[in-house]
């Protein structure tokens, strides 16, 4: 499956931008800890481009990541990223056993946290974030309260990451893509 198929997919499955960008954003990450681990980019870029792309129409345990691993093996994704997708989904029973799963588990709540602290941002800047205020950010119960912390500092242990570390490689990762993600922010007045 190449990245053009894999979008082409997305499109066809998720009409919702934000949950669009969400997947690119994890795509970034995965691909920058690919680069940095020397995996193969593309290869894990499928994995977090993907991840999510069956939520619209199978939100909810079991069925997400499950039913959509079978349209993903149809349309010749290779197993290993089936089975990372599969892994970021706790009920699917499927072990976490590559680093290429480990990383996407661990980079999928976090991404969506720190589009959060992203957009509270004065300049809406992913620039801007700092891993202090993210940490402090962890803490709040109400602050973006749909992420689940313990997947955040789960992830980074599994990953074998210290969590500072973790999040600013990730910040790094969306920066990079910042003008894609819609986190460059606003232009000055």
């Amino acid at each position: 499956m190449t990245r053009d198929e894999a979008w082409n997919l997305v499109c066809a499955w998720i009409s919702n931008e934000a949950l669009r960008r969400h997947m690119l954003g994890v795509e970034a990450a995965m691909r920058w800890y690919a680069r940095h681990l020397g995996e193969d980019e593309d290869r894990w870029g499928l994995a977090g481009l993907l991840h999510d792309f069956d939520y619209e129409r199978h939100p909810e345990p079991p069925d997400h990541a499950v039913k959509g691993a079978e349209v993903l093996r149809s349309s010749g994704c290779p197993d290993d990223v089936v089975r990372a997708i599969l892994g970021h989904a706790p009920w699917s029973g499927v072990p976490r056993d590559t680093a290429m799963a480990r990383a996407l588990f661990a980079v999928d709540e976090l991404v969506g946290f720190l589009f959060a602290c992203s957009y509270v941002q004065p300049s809406r800047s992913i620039t801007d974030v700092k891993v202090a205020s993210v940490k402090k950010k962890l803490k709040d119960a109400g602050f973006a309260r749909s992420v689940s912390r313990d997947d955040i500092r789960g992830g980074a242990v599994e990953l074998g990451v210290d969590l500072d570390r973790h999040i600013a490689n990730v910040i790094e990762a969306l920066a990079a893509r910042a003008g894609d993600l819609g986190l460059a922010g606003k232009p000055a007045p």
